[in-house]
């Protein structure tokens, strides 16, 4: 009894957790989107393409939308990066977030309790479209990028421009990197360290600069026609 009467007080506060607050919304809106997808369906066919020839290759060759972020990152990163690692330390992550945060508003929500760490997601989340879109729109022939205004019928062939840090230099900039971004946070906010204790704030930051660090090497790619930043016997990134 005692416990309801503390919940229905901080309800009262306009306090919402995420169980049963949130949990309910999200099933509630799971079922309106499911209903408004039913009847998109029943409206519009899906925008079937013609049937595959065998005889000839499409190009460029693109997988379904869904796939299509993991194929453009293929293209700044050696393929079991892209491929194994990154989607990996992404699972990994989402998995031990839970263990790591030291909110000490745990199990509510909405976006002035959680600033950082809605800010965090939502640029993942924005990243991983904003990587469909580019693989959707403005990746045309042999994979070559294209702006919106572009015609798709004029060949390029900037794989040519491409060029490669040294090794050294490519080590001191991923290591000033993560260096430079470690200690900001620290200086911006003093005993954040003590706070989370120094194993979940290197894990915590690790991730996020690693986050991070795919869309700077889209500009790098994009923009300065960066192949990989560092060369090694054993991986490129």
């Amino acid at each position: 009894m005692k416990g309801n009467k503390e919940q229905d007080a901080n309800n009262n506060n306009g306090v919402r957790f995420v169980w049963p607050d949130l949990i309910y919304k999200e099933f509630v809106a799971m079922i309106v989107v499911t209903l408004v997808l039913i009847g998109v369906s029943f409206l519009w066919d899906a925008p079937l393409r013609e049937i595959a020839n065998p005889g000839k290759t499409e190009n460029p060759a693109k997988a379904p939308w869904y796939f299509l972020g993991l194929q453009e990152l293929l293209v700044y990163f050696d393929p079991w990066i892209a491929g194994v690692v990154l989607p990996s330390i992404i699972i990994v992550g989402l998995m031990v977030m839970p263990y790591l945060d030291r909110n000490p508003v745990g199990g509510q929500y909405g976006f002035s309790r959680r600033k950082f760490a809605m800010i965090n997601y939502l640029f993942g989340f924005a990243l991983w479209f904003i990587l469909i879109f580019i693989g959707t729109y403005l990746r045309g022939p042999n994979w070559q990028f294209y702006w919106l205004w572009e015609s798709w019928e004029v060949e390029k062939h900037l794989e040519e421009k491409l060029w490669s840090f040294s090794p050294f230099a490519g080590a001191a900039f991923i290591g000033a990197y993560f260096s430079i971004g470690m200690i900001i946070p620290v200086l911006i906010k003093k005993g954040i360290v003590k706070y989370h204790g120094v194993v979940r704030y290197i894990i915590v930051m690790t991730l996020m600069l690693g986050m991070y660090f795919v869309p700077i090497k889209i500009v790098l790619r994009l923009f300065f026609n960066v192949r990989y930043v560092l060369e090694t016997p054993w991986f490129n990134i």
